[in-house]
């Protein structure tokens, strides 16, 4: 993957970084001056001690400057600990509002896109790179700028010595591009040492997000070490990438130390020899040390340089998330209809697989459809696609005649309700999990409410919410429910927030047999109003749909009312499959 687009994002990411990045930029700048200055008075502080020990007759005067010179000295110690104590806390609150922009980006794009996340990253994956990485690039204001005031004083000390010695500048900028030379290279093999770092963290974290999903599976089985070991499998990779960075850093350390401390003395030698000639005196020649302490620092710079790199490594991966494109939506209005849904030539594929294959289909509005068959038939493929939970590859999806990718989003997600086999319950408080998006609560709170309990009603959840000792009002958390009353919080969710359209992907399958039937009653009494797609499992369940849709690797092997079908001993034998299984 190119680099621009990740290097793009940390300049974006470091503007974001508010005032407080002025800040942090004013003090490293303002230090720095302080820093430079700071050689040149203690040089005129020595300068004026020789003088007085040589006592010519200036020894008044010099003793004046001694003091001027000591008193300058420190102020600017005093402005150098000032700064300092002030960039660390610009840098922390520049760095924290660099992240939560970096975050906030990344949780929105990936909740924007949806499940078409999931089918490129795993869940793991995308939740380390949302906090990790994130963080890793949050760091970049700080390492960038601190990182480009070290020039100032290594170009600032250059100027200097050739103020006092035109050779000692010649000889500390020889040094300086060896430095420049070590820190590039360290640099461009940090950020792809750091990638494969960051890559084997996102492997871990997924297989470890997969495993506790299936935690009770795996206690169950008693297979805990073949799973660690399978979670860890990244493991030595990720050894190899740490070792790989250590090394990198270590080598440059060692270049860098051996670079500097040769070029202080090659610096000292110059001005040795030319303090010997009468070129310098002895306060300049202490100034030039200093000074050549202060280009050399550009050395310095190699722990920032780590950090730039292991910072657009992790804006790399931040960058991937970004090029999964989110769902385009039009902004055509819904007409008035009763909710006919139209599949025209329909394919859908994921990872190279077909998992529809050229799905023609109608449901007229108002009426209930069964879809059944065999695991793998593509049935859920069917119930993502009739609600734009996916988009196909080829084809069109129709509501009242109106394709789904020109509906807009807010018209779109009222007209549609989905319930799935695992509902996830959002909100405080169980009834805001089954009013969740119909609109804030001061929108149209009493009207909410009042579709959230009927939907209860019709989704048999009501009876057990409010024999809880805080009825609707009981934590989402602290709700004791089983599995099937999960499912009918979720059942109740998409009733309330169907307006035209439902659809019920194995939403049913954990419900016993009676609640079952009570579920399907009101599916076709107070519900009948909308259209309903019900991905069946249970001949109960085909048999109260107005038709049933029969689909077979991928593509739709027959359709019609269930009592015709069940003359097929193919379509019987779906039922007996699933029952077996």
């Amino acid at each position: 993957m190119s680099s621009r687009p990740a290097d793009l994002l940390i300049a974006r990411a470091v503007r974001r970084g508010g005032p407080w990045l002025a800040v942090l930029a004013a003090t490293a700048l303002l230090g720095a001056a302080a820093d430079l200055l700071l050689p040149a008075a203690l040089g005129r502080a020595v300068d004026a001690v020789v003088r007085i020990g040589a006592r010519d007759g200036a020894g008044a005067e010099a003793g004046f400057g001694l003091t001027g010179a000591l008193g300058t000295a420190a102020l600017l110690v005093a402005l150098v600990v000032a700064c300092d104590a002030l960039g660390v806390l610009a840098a922390g609150v520049s760095g924290a509002r660099a992240a939560q922009w970096l975050r906030s980006r990344v949780v929105a794009h990936t909740l924007s896109v949806g499940a078409g996340m999931t089918r490129h990253f795993t869940p793991g994956e995308i939740v380390t790179r949302a906090g990790v990485n994130v963080e890793e690039a949050g760091r970049t204001p700080e390492a960038v700028v601190t990182a480009a005031t070290l020039v100032v004083p290594a170009a600032g000390s250059v100027v200097a010595l050739a103020l006092i010695d035109p050779w000692l500048a010649v000889t500390l900028v020889a040094g300086l591009l060896l430095i420049v030379a070590v820190l590039r290279a360290f640099m461009r093999r940090t950020t792809a040492a750091s990638g494969g770092y960051q890559q084997a963290q996102g492997e871990i974290a997924g297989m470890l997000v997969g495993a506790l999903a299936g935690a009770r599976t795996i206690t169950a089985a008693g297979t805990e070490d073949r799973e660690a070991a399978r979670v860890l499998a990244p493991l030595p990779r990720l050894r190899a990438h740490g070792l790989a960075l250590w090394r990198l850093q270590a080598r440059a350390g060692v270049q860098a130390a051996v670079v500097v401390p040769l070029l202080e003395i090659a610096v000292l030698a110059v001005g040795g020899l030319r303090l010997s000639a009468g070129g310098l005196t002895v306060g300049e020649l202490l100034a030039a040390a200093r000074y050549v302490v202060l280009g050399a620092g550009l050395g310095s710079a190699l722990g920032y340089a780590a950090r730039i790199a292991r910072a657009r490594s992790a804006a790399q991966r931040l960058e991937q998330l970004f090029a999964v494109p989110p769902p385009a939506y039009g902004d055509r209005p819904l007409p008035p209809g009763p909710g006919t849904l139209e599949l025209r030539d329909v394919t859908v594929r994921a990872d190279g697989v077909r998992l529809l294959s050229g799905v023609t289909l109608v449901v007229p509005g108002g009426t209930c459809t069964a879809v059944v068959g065999r695991s793998g038939s593509g049935k859920s493929s069917l119930a993502a696609v009739a609600g734009r939970l996916v988009d196909p590859e080829r084809g069109a999806v129709l509501l009242d005649g109106v394709p789904l990718r020109g509906i807009g989003r807010e018209p779109l997600r009222r007209a549609v309700g989905y319930a799935f086999e695992r509902p996830a319950l959002f909100g405080e408080t169980l009834g805001e999990a089954v009013a969740f998006g119909l609109g804030p609560a001061d929108d149209a709170g009493e009207r909410n409410e009042n579709a959230a309990r009927a939907a209860a009603g019709a989704a048999r959840a009501d009876a057990f919410i409010r024999r809880l000792p805080l009825g609707y009002d009981t934590p989402v958390g602290e709700a004791p429910m089983s599995g099937g009353e999960t499912q009918r919080i979720g059942l109740a969710r998409a009733f309330a927030q169907a307006g035209r359209l439902l659809i019920l992907d194995d939403a049913m399958s954990s419900l016993d047999t009676v609640t079952e039937r009570q579920v399907g009653r009101a599916l076709t009494g107070s519900l009948s109003d909308r259209t309903r797609l019900v991905v069946a499992h249970r001949v109960t369940t085909a048999a109260q749909a107005d038709q049933v849709v029969w689909l077979e690797n991928g593509r739709v092997r027959a359709a019609g009312t269930h009592e015709r079908l069940w003359h097929d001993p193919g379509y019987r034998a779906v039922f007996r499959a699933e029952e077996a299984s």
